[in-house]
């Protein structure tokens, strides 16, 4: 039998999936804003689901490695809003102060031990920190997020099998949202389901719907309980879709209207709400509320920014190498 959700935890993930939501609808206005924000921004509106659902199965111990859409990860492992945003923005006061911006961070307080933009570069250090995890006896996991496009790669398929090989306690974790950069699913993959990909390894590999976070996290309930068993590593596939460009700066002329009208309407958080509101699980003022908290956090983390100062220069190759 599926694990249930119990009412609390759903609302949970409703609130965390709009927080992350309006955390990257205020860098769209931001990137908007000339000279508010550096840098490309690559953004996760619509996948919020997969974010969410599969970390409201970890515990606080797990380590997470994430890719270059990472805002809603470290949102949803704990990072704290003012310092992530700050990070965003060039600001000292960020996870790292400033040095990173939006796509190479680490915010070790939670256990998000990277992200990074190299495509595929996340599994292998996944396969070694769930190797550190099994070496030093924890009952932790390690998982990591990686897009369609990446699991081409063959750092990946390394990683797989290693994984496989030594029985890491990892939890490959496929957001296919359709799209790699200009290229569609159907353009560079030859099979129906990454998923499919765990028998070659060895492994489990299921195929969920991304934009159900309810089936997400029941899946990954029973995907992290196989890896913290000692039986190996586990893939999913949550099949979802990207709503904006790769970047801000992709403005999408080569996606097909229709089909992205059709996503619109499965979108994780307009799904989830009025489910909830059918089915008596919450009302309409609980559903504003979230509303305006969610908004007075995101108004509050731009303002840490803001206020924050950039680095200052002679700092530059501070914190190269750990003390």
């Amino acid at each position: 039998m599926e694990p249930q959700l119990n009412l609390v935890r759903l609302k949970t993930m409703y609130e965390k999936m709009v927080l992350i939501r309006k955390f990257e609808e205020r860098i769209i206005e931001l990137v908007q804003e000339q000279g508010r924000i550096p840098g490309m921004q690559i953004l996760a509106n619509g996948q919020e689901a997969v974010a969410v659902g599969i970390i409201e199965s970890l515990n606080a111990e797990d380590v997470i490695v994430s890719n270059h859409r990472s805002h809603g990860h470290l949102l949803a492992k704990g990072a704290d809003p003012k310092y992530l945003m700050a990070e965003i923005m060039g600001k000292s006061g960020g996870v790292n102060k400033g040095k990173s911006g939006t796509l190479h961070l680490a915010v070790p307080e939670v256990n998000a031990l990277m992200t990074s933009t190299v495509v595929g570069a996340g599994p292998p250090l996944a396969a070694g920190a769930a190797f550190a995890q099994q070496y030093r006896d924890e009952p932790n996991i390690t998982v990591v997020f990686f897009g369609d496009g990446a699991a081409a790669e063959g750092s990946v398929h390394e990683a797989m099998n290693l994984a496989a090989l030594w029985k890491l306690p990892l939890l490959f974790v496929c957001e296919n949202n359709c799209w790699a950069g200009a290229q569609s699913y159907s353009q560079h993959c030859s099979i129906g389901n990454i998923a499919q990909r765990g028998i070659a390894y060895d492994m489990p590999g299921e195929y969920v719907d991304g934009n159900d976070v309810e089936k997400v996290y029941d899946l990954a309930v029973s995907m992290t309980d196989y890896c913290r068993k000692g039986k190996g590593p586990a893939l999913i596939e949550a099949k979802t879709y990207r709503m904006r460009g790769h970047g801000e700066n992709d403005h999408q002329h080569y996606v097909d209207k229709e089909e992205l009208v059709f996503w619109t309407k499965k979108c994780p958080i307009g799904n989830l709400k009025e489910k909830m509101l059918k089915e008596g699980l919450i009302t309409e003022d609980e559903l504003q509320v979230v509303e305006t908290v969610s908004k007075a956090i995101v108004d509050e983390a731009v303002a840490f920014a803001d206020e924050s100062p950039f680095p200052y220069a002679e700092e530059a190759l501070d914190d190269v190498w750990v003390k």
